[in-house]
């Protein structure tokens, strides 16, 4: 092999044995628009100056991440380096990077404020950095509303008036659906803390369901119900299984999105002018007008051969320079502080962008208690798994509610149960 970066195929064979050649560091790696192309070319910059260290990338869809990467690192035999958004639940496989770091000082001064939310509890090891910081939100076809001569709801509009303005668009617009929301436990733990809901007990254990969380999951099944929300979302999958409605925002099919940041290059390229859109920050409930706070972190791995080798591209990827150049290109929000003090120029000739990037930096500041705190609590995961699959039940007709709620309590008592 030469010293240039490889795109492996994303076969799942290729993926089942960590690296064996000495110098070879491999990066499991998926995207939600075009940062895998972006860290390849900043990648072969590394390869030419470290010739002997072999960069290999396996590019593969975001389910592999979910499901066949924790199969991976329980039986020993994950990558070197991988992009993950499960960054507490799998803590205990991430390599402790301090002592092979050139500068780990400096590493916790720029990415401390989240090293919370990829160790475990009471560890003060460095095993990785944001990629990028997000937050959820929504979009908003602005031609469609137009279209509809239907105003955009205000900054401190409700769920409900969301939906009922997005349902005057669809039935204007003949709209198969007004609105729709990534089939995601972690989607709708925002909206669900805007109602009310505790997901963290005083103890620090798993609250169970209560009337905040009751409240908005009824009022979610109640929009599938009656066709506002785009059912077939939440009920083409199984378990636990990510489903976007990405595309259905991008073909016009809905007139408002829930997603997040990490969404704003993909839809920047796709849509590609076909019409305008905008950022909308989170809908308000009885208690919050809040996103949820996270991101996607590049951790190494524990069973790694190649610990120094991990380590020199985790320094590089993780430096202020190649950290400010990721974020502009990407158009991602940055975790490195030096990165965020002296200001980015966003790779985007779009005003809109800019705009919409600008409208999720606002949000962050009605960003409920609750909703700061999920990322670095051990049974945030376990949660939303629990959340997903219980709620994707009810829409399909094989739950009532009241079974859903219970069938939630139990199964985060039975993770618990299982943890001791």
């Amino acid at each position: 092999m030469n010293s240039k970066t490889i795109l492996a195929a994303a076969g799942l064979a290729l993926l089942t044995t960590t690296t064996a050649l000495a110098g070879d560091v491999r990066i499991m790696w998926y995207s939600d628009g075009v940062e895998g192309e972006v860290l390849k070319d900043l990648l072969s910059r590394f390869s030419e100056e470290n010739p002997g260290i072999n960069v290999i990338v396996d590019e593969v869809a975001y389910s592999v991440i979910k499901e066949q990467l924790p199969v991976q690192l329980a039986g020993g035999n994950g990558p070197d380096i991988a992009r993950v958004t499960d960054i507490k639940n799998l803590a205990e496989y991430w390599l402790d990077l301090t002592p092979y770091l050139s500068d780990p000082e400096t590493w916790k001064k720029n990415y401390g404020a989240q090293a919370d939310w990829m160790r475990v509890d009471g560890s003060d090891a460095i095993t990785g950095f944001m990629t990028q910081i997000t937050l959820t939100g929504g979009f908003a076809n602005k031609t469609l509303f137009e279209q509809a001569g239907v105003e955009l709801p205000g900054n401190d509009a409700t769920w409900a008036e969301w939906v009922e303005a997005s349902s005057k668009v669809a039935e204007s617009q003949q709209l198969p659906f007004a609105f729709a929301i990534d089939r995601s436990g972690h989607r709708i733990a925002g909206p669900a803390i805007s109602y009310g809901a505790k997901f963290i007990g005083e103890d620090g254990m798993p609250n169970p369901v209560d009337d905040g969380m009751k409240a908005f999951i009824a009022d979610f099944v109640k929009w599938n119900e009656d066709g506002s929300h785009a059912k077939d979302v939440w009920v083409s999958a199984a378990g636990t299984t990510y489903r976007p409605a990405t595309d259905d925002f991008i073909n016009a099919q809905t007139a408002f999105y829930y997603s997040g940041s990490w969404q704003v290059a993909n839809l920047d390229t796709k849509i590609d002018g076909a019409f305008d859109w905008v950022a909308t920050g989170s809908p308000c409930g009885p208690e919050a007008c809040t996103g949820m706070p996270g991101g996607a972190a590049v951790v190494a791995i524990k069973d790694t051969k190649n610990p120094e080798e991990v380590a020199k591209v985790m320094e590089y990827l993780a430096s202020t320079p190649v950290a400010k150049e990721f974020a502009e290109r990407t158009l991602f929000l940055p975790a490195n502080k030096e990165v965020i003090a002296g200001g980015l120029d966003f790779d985007t000739d779009s005003q809109a962008v800019k705009d919409v990037l600008n409208t999720f930096v606002a949000a962050t500041e009605t960003t409920a208690p609750e909703a700061q705190a999920l990322p670095a609590w051990k049974w945030a995961g376990p949660y939303y798994s629990a959340l997903v699959s219980r709620v994707s039940q009810v829409i399909a007709g094989e739950l009532t509610l009241e079974d859903a709620y219970a069938r939630i309590d139990s199964d985060m008592a039975d993770k618990v149960k299982q943890a001791q």
